[in-house]
């Protein structure tokens, strides 16, 4: 899993077939508790590529998927946003898990 320290999602997910990302943000404790089950599904599956992104400081790759709320979890396919959901059930994730790696 990569926890985002530049700006550059847009070019991970170019150079990535399969794409996951987790937005949150230091003052979210919705975000620190999920941040943990989406590290475990990374490694769970390393044929996709896990990403943490603080949506407030990284303006840039927030505009990637549309995020509302935190966190947002949001998954890509061959550069393309393929779903994304918010909230903090790991059910949320592994949905959009699945229609990365099936589609």
């Amino acid at each position: 899993m990569i926890d985002l320290t530049e700006d550059n999602l847009k070019e991970i997910v170019e150079n990535n077939e399969m794409v996951m990302v987790q937005y949150g943000a230091t003052w979210c404790g919705n975000c620190r508790i999920t941040k943990p089950k989406f590290k475990r599904l990374a490694s769970e599956n390393e044929n996709v590529q896990f990403v943490y992104v603080d949506a407030e400081k990284l303006p840039n790759s927030r505009e990637l998927a549309e995020v509302k709320n935190l966190p947002t979890f949001a998954g890509f396919k061959n550069g393309a946003l393929v779903s994304q959901a918010s909230g903090n059930k790991v059910e949320l994730i592994t949905n959009i898990l699945d229609e990365v790696t099936n589609n």
